[in-house]
């Protein structure tokens, strides 16, 4: 199987002679009835497909495998000093996404783990906030969801984070958006502003003054609908906790996104556990062999697709779980607050690099196994089927494409 597949962000020849054509790019039974579909004016309860900075692995025709209506994928802002916005991939990606009419979401990142947060008024913020316009100009009115911000509290460092410079710096490039989304589209816009995203909201530890400024921020913002969160977590139960502290401090005309969620932290406990007996003697492998060096040969040789998915259901602590994307979607629903979240849907270059028994298993999350599953005979994708099948099963009618979310006053 090729490592590159056609990316979302590829020319628009390319993507046609990939088969997508400009306004319904042939999704045959996937459509359920095309444009005489009517998605809701704001978007409620969708699951849709992540990629985070990396749409390598995706292209339109895994997008379709699944019927995802939604994309999401984020930006790392020093890209914005590289050239225009709108060729920095993850951006090309989704704004091609958005031409033939997905739901998209786009996350601005701010890495400052090794330096200061900028204060207001300082040069630093000045550039800062440039970039940020570079990008507001490329994807306002296309996007239909801004956030700001990926992971603040693990993108900055401890000292900002326990004191009043995390939440001033995105308070003030928030209040920034706002204003710059105002000047430029007086009577509305298409793109809806949200704040993301809290981590680790399971540890108490971890729910601290900073958190509940940010919520607070949120909730006191009347043009703000929302804030993200990303549960990475042991098990629902832990999840739930990021529920119980969000969604009441949420205005009630205010929803959540979940741009990422998985149970990686439960994944990576068993990464030294052996194999399981009956698929070592299945496929003749060394008895004491761990999960994370089973992983890593799946990675430099690729399995056959039942071979790994014979791994996964002879695992005890992955078979117990293969219901999970499902479980938790539901759960996200049942508040009645979701407005979008969004699954990783391929593994990626990062996700295989330096396999070991310590680093986080992102590669069994995702819904394509494009890295540890050869090709099928007929040239489909591998994938993990638990996934694959409850993904495509929570994909609702109402969420097909076309999407057409409506303008939020501005």
């Amino acid at each position: 199987m090729p490592r590159r597949r056609l990316l979302l962000g590829a020319s628009a020849a390319a993507l046609l002679a990939a088969g997508c054509s400009a306004e319904g790019d042939g999704d045959g039974g996937h459509q359920g009835g095309g444009s005489a579909q009517r998605p809701a004016a704001a978007p409620s309860g969708v699951l849709g497909a992540n990629f985070n900075e990396d749409p390598g692995e995706v292209s339109f025709a895994r997008l379709r495998g699944v019927s995802a209506s939604w994309v999401r994928g984020f930006l790392p802002m020093p890209q914005a000093d590289r050239g225009p916005v709108g060729e920095q991939r993850a951006v090309a990606a989704l704004l091609a996404a958005h031409e033939q009419h997905y739901g998209t979401v786009l996350s601005l990142k701010f890495p400052y783990r090794q330096r200061a947060l900028p204060a207001p008024g300082s040069r630093a913020m000045e550039a800062e906030l440039a970039r940020v316009e570079k990008a507001a100009r490329a994807v306002l009115g296309k996007v239909d969801i801004l956030v700001i911000g990926n992971e603040p509290f693990l993108e900055s460092r401890r000292a900002d984070r326990e004191g009043p410079a995390l939440n001033t710096f995105y308070e003030h490039v928030a209040e920034h958006v706002v204003t710059y989304r105002r000047k430029h589209f007086p009577d509305g816009c298409r793109t809806r502003l949200y704040m993301g995203a809290l981590n680790h909201l399971d540890n108490p530890a971890e729910r601290t003054p900073a958190t509940r400024r940010w919520l607070d921020f949120v909730h006191g913002a009347p043009e703000i609908e929302g804030v993200d969160i990303h549960p990475h977590v042991t098990s629902l139960d832990a999840a739930q906790q990021y529920l119980d502290y969000v969604v009441p401090h949420l205005r009630s005309d205010q929803k959540f996104l979940a741009t990422e969620f998985s149970l990686v932290r439960h994944w990576r406990a068993h990464l030294r556990d052996r194999i399981p007996p009956r698929f070592a003697r299945r496929y003749d492998i060394a008895p004491d062999t761990r999960v994370w060096q089973l992983l890593k040969t799946a990675v430099d040789t690729p399995f056959p697709q039942e071979k790994w998915d014979a791994f996964l259901s002879l695992s005890p602590w992955f078979h117990k779980n293969r219901h999970y994307v499902r479980d938790q979607v539901q759960r996200f629903r049942d508040t009645g607050k979701l407005a979008v979240a969004t699954y990783g849907v391929a593994q990626a270059d990062a996700m295989v690099r330096d396999i070991g028994p310590d680093k986080q298993p992102w590669l069994l999350n995702s819904v394509y196994a494009t890295r540890t599953v050869r090709a099928h005979e007929d040239g489909a994708t591998g994938h993990t089927t638990a996934w694959f099948d409850d993904f495509a099963a929570l994909q609702r009618p109402r969420d097909r494409r076309p999407v057409r979310t409506s303008r939020t006053s501005t």
